[in-house]
C-alpha cells in the first residue's frame, strides 16, 4: 500500500489492514499449479485424441481435423456446464480448465443459463455477447494488426 495511504488512515485502519494480512489463509500456490496443470494437460489429451479419431476415422487432414475437434470440446464443454459439472471441475481445477477453449465456452454458457430467465435476445444473447463481445473484439483487432504486418513485411510472397 502506498505510504500517503498509511499517512490517512487513523489507527484503527491500519490495525484492521495488520490483522487481515496476519489471518489471511496462505494460498496453495504449488498444489493450485498442479492441479491446474493436470486438468488442462487432460483437457488437451482428450482434444489430440479427438483430433486422432478424426484424422485415422474420418479422413481429415492434420489441418482439417482442428476445426471439429475444438467443435466437439465445445459440446463436451457446453454439456458438462449444463449438468452442473464443469463448474466443479473448474473450482478444482482453476486456471486449468478455464484457459482452454473449453473455458471459455463454460463462460458464455453459464451466462446464458443464468440469464434465461430474462428471454431469448435481452437474457441469453445479451449476457451472452456481453462477454464475448470483448474476445471477438480482441480477435478481430489482432488479426488485422496481424495481417497488416503481413502485408508490410511480405510473408509468403
Amino acid at each position: 500500500m502506498a505510504n500517503n495511504k498509511k499517512k490517512n488512515m487513523t489507527m484503527t485502519q491500519q490495525e484492521y489492514q495488520q490483522l487481515a494480512k496476519r489471518i489471511e489463509p496462505k494460498r496453495p500456490v504449488l498444489k493450485n499449479c498442479l492441479r491446474a496443470f493436470l486438468v488442462g494437460g487432460i483437457i488437451c489429451v482428450i482434444g489430440q485424441a479427438l483430433m486422432e479419431l478424426f484424422i485415422h476415422k474420418f479422413g481429415f487432414t492434420e489441418k482439417t481435423a482442428g476445426n471439429p475437434t475444438v467443435a466437439v470440446l465445445i459440446f463436451i464443454s457446453v454439456v458438462l456446464t449444463s449438468f452442473g459439472v464443469y463448474d466443479k471441475i473448474a473450482q478444482w481445477a482453476g486456471a486449468g480448465s478455464a484457459v482452454p477453449v473449453t473455458g471459455f465456452a463454460n463462460s458464455l454458457c453459464s451466462a446464458a443459463i443464468e440469464h434465461r430467465a430474462e428471454g431469448v435476445v435481452l437474457g441469453i444473447g445479451g449476457n451472452m455477447f456481453k462477454l464475448a463481445g470483448s474476445v471477438i473484439v480482441f480477435g478481430i483487432v489482432t488479426a488485422f494488426i496481424v495481417g497488416i504486418i503481413h502485408l508490410l513485411l511480405g510473408v509468403g510472397r
